[in-house]
């Protein structure tokens, strides 16, 4: 080194580093592998993504990071620190926060602070100037006497969050915290995120099975079943599919278009979207609309950019060693060949000035629509906005307060039992019997809607058959990776063969393939005249939907067509706003009418 030149600085140690990693659980008798020799650095500084769907290994991944688990075999490494040496000396420098974060709901939000002020050793002097800079980043002031169970799902999460910063931690690991949230939540989240990573300098990783979150993160670690499939910035991934996705339109509706280019084997990708379909390509070649066999009059390619999904669902295809989209069964060849014949006004759902009180507190107040026959009704809305009330009022679990409710022709305040006959429900949170094997659920849910003898047995082959359930008959329920829980609940919905299908946030943590592999069979069941009523969080799911109801506090803002409600979103500045802008752009447009009033 020259005399009088100070020498480099040494590159800071990565926040974090695994070394051929694994990590391994028992579960009854099968061994879940976890996490499968992985080897990634991730660097101080920004976010970064731990990107992949339930069951990828994030969370294994975190609580590793975190020192709460050992790997098997392999090293890890958390701001220079041997993780399995010293993982106090980690944790002293790490903030955590899994996904079912503590929080105390019998403690108000100021109480909750207190409590883990405590637990992380705060000085009490210290505390009221480091409370104000939390309660102001995460909007929370005007609620501290407020108990936490009282707290919306998103105010919840940012409470979460607060806790986990009283002590500021060099590094914060975030364990899925946008999953069961509005896009509202979502975006206050990663605004808080960014005032963490940008002003304070805080370095985050942070996971998550939204695949659009992916193109905030800085870098990305794409996981999927244990094993690594890359790594890089998202404009990398996504940059490496650009030339082939394409937006296709034709007089064809969307769902037989879909259907018509997803079997095509140039087609990689294809899902609904803006009136048509987004086409991903298997090669660079662009698409000609002479090339699709039986002929789609007025078919039209348009290039689109290309996305970061567009990446992650090329590699699992790769590593699933496809190269198309696979064709479910077909859902619908299990149902009957004709329905009963439509209400008389073709409306099977009528819901007039529906309200429902708890008390004092109103969670429905005074909506109306209608859903016709073959129809899919999506019912969005901020959490705790009443959807799931609305959902069980519909199935005939929670009378009204008030209003006119009738469903497959039928007054629910007086006939309620007659309709859950003819309607299927696949919850949110997984709901079979989990100490049950999967053909016990099978068979009980058969006996459950009353199917006897032969029809029974017919019913019961079906679902193995269709949903591939026949190798997992002998599993517990409880103990199936999360896309064949997926399936045995939609089979067993089925079962009976409804005229009409509830679905609450049916595709919650599903890989991208799984959820593409659901809609397809919910668009043949709907093209054979099944009326579904569906609520998301993903909002490009919202486009698979005919017509849409935005709610917020049990009113609905805005009702329509995706594209009608998205041209309610058009500005000069966003001449094509995503399902998101339009539906951020409705619960801000209610919150602005409100503060008026």
């Amino acid at each position: 080194m020259p005399p009088g030149v100070d020498p480099p600085e040494a590159e800071p140690a990565p926040a974090l580093r695994c070394v051929d990693v694994r990590r391994s659980f028992r579960i009854g008798k099968r061994v879940v592998v976890a996490l499968d020799g992985i080897n990634v650095e991730a660097r101080r500084g920004g976010v970064t993504g731990l990107i992949g769907p339930d069951a990828a290994g994030k969370t294994t991944l975190m609580r590793l990071a975190a020192g709460l688990l050992l790997p098997d075999s392999g090293r890890i490494e958390v701001l220079g620190i041997d993780v399995a040496r010293d993982p106090l000396a980690v944790q002293a420098r790490v903030g955590y926060m899994p996904q079912h974060f503590g929080l105390y709901e019998d403690l108000s939000v100021r109480e909750n602070l207190d409590l883990y002020a405590d637990l992380q050793g705060v000085a009490p002097a210290e505390r009221p100037a480091r409370y104000a800079e939390l309660l102001h980043m995460t909007g929370l002031g005007p609620f501290t006497g407020r108990m936490a169970g009282r707290l919306s799902g998103g105010m919840k999460q940012k409470l979460g969050l607060a806790c986990t910063l009283v002590q500021p931690p060099e590094l914060l690991l975030l364990d899925e915290p946008t999953v069961g949230v509005d896009p509202v939540s979502r975006r206050e989240l990663w605004q808080i995120i960014d005032h963490l990573t940008r002003g304070l300098r805080t370095t985050v990783l942070f996971s998550t099975a939204y695949l659009d979150e992916a193109e905030r993160c800085d870098t990305v670690l794409l996981l999927h079943e244990g094993k690594l499939l890359g790594s890089g910035p998202p404009r990398e991934i996504s940059g490496a599919m650009e030339g082939r996705s394409f937006h296709a339109v034709a007089s064809l509706g969307r769902r037989q278009l879909q259907e018509r280019l997803a079997s095509l084997p140039w087609v990689m990708d294809a899902v609904i979207q803006s009136g048509g379909v987004r086409v991903v390509t298997a090669t660079r070649t662009a698409p000609d609309p002479a090339s699709v066999w039986p002929p789609v009059p007025d078919l039209r390619f348009t290039p689109v950019p290309a996305r970061f999904e567009d990446g992650f669902v090329a590699r699992l295809n790769d590593t699933m060693g496809r190269t198309a989209p696979s064709s479910p069964a077909s859902a619908e060849g299990g149902l009957r060949a004709a329905l009963p014949p439509p209400a008389q006004d073709g409306e099977v759902i009528v819901v007039e000035h529906l309200t429902r009180r708890f008390g004092d507190f109103t969670a429905v107040d005074d909506i109306s629509f209608g859903v016709r026959r073959g129809e899919i009704f999506g019912l969005l809305g901020a959490n705790g906005a009443g959807k799931s009330t609305t959902f069980r009022m519909l199935c005939g679990l929670l009378p009204p307060t008030s209003g006119r409710l009738r469903v497959a022709g039928f007054d629910l305040r007086t006939a309620a039992a007659p309709v859950r006959g003819r309607i299927g429900y696949m919850a949110q949170k997984f709901s079979l019997y989990g100490d049950l094997s999967v053909a016990q659920n099978l068979r009980f849910f058969a006996s459950a809607y009353r199917l006897r003898g032969a029809r029974r047995a017919e019913r019961i082959a079906w679902a193995s058959e269709e949903f591939e359930l026949a190798p997992m008959q002998d599993a517990t329920a409880r103990d199936l990776p999360l896309g064949f829980k997926q399936r045995l609940a939609l089979a067993c919905a089925l079962m009976h063969e409804p005229e009409i299908l509830f679905l609450d946030e049916p595709t919650s943590g599903v890989d991208p393939l799984g959820r593409r592999e659901f809609w397809r069979r919910i668009n043949g069941l709907a093209e054979l005249g099944v009326t579904v009523l569906v609520t998301t969080h993903f909002m490009e799911e919202a486009e698979y939907c005919d017509r849409l109801a935005i709610m917020a506090q049990g009113r609905v803002l805005s009702a329509g067509t995706p594209e009608a409600i998205k041209a309610t979103a058009r500005t000069a500045s966003r001449p094509d706003p995503t399902m998101e802008d339009a539906f951020i752009a409705v619960i801000e447009a209610a919150d602005n009418r409100g503060l008026a009033a």
